[in-house]
């Protein structure tokens, strides 16, 4: 992939420690998607009366709130090295 006048983009070897306003957004939205998609696992699981599809809708649940639990761990971790660096959280 080439940019403009035939030079190469810059590549960083791993990303920023900063979040934007835009990444908080998108942070902010999986999370909404997760527990959107937990509660409706739940409430199918609980109206349902086929066992095979209850166990379907709860195996989607634990999955879902893995993936919820994944994304805080990661901004837990965020949020200590940025209090280790002496930078500011907001």
């Amino acid at each position: 992939m080439q940019q403009q006048g035939g030079q190469m983009p810059i590549v960083s070897p791993q990303p920023p420690d900063i979040l934007t306003n835009k990444d908080l957004l998108y942070i902010q939205d999986m999370l909404s998607w997760n527990l959107d998609a937990i509660k409706k696992a739940h409430h199918f699981a609980s109206v349902c009366q086929d066992r095979d599809v209850i166990q379907a809708m709860n195996r989607v649940c634990q999955l879902h709130i893995r993936h919820y639990q994944s994304i805080l761990d990661h901004l837990g971790k965020h949020a200590q090295t940025v209090n280790q660096s002496g930078g500011v959280v907001s």
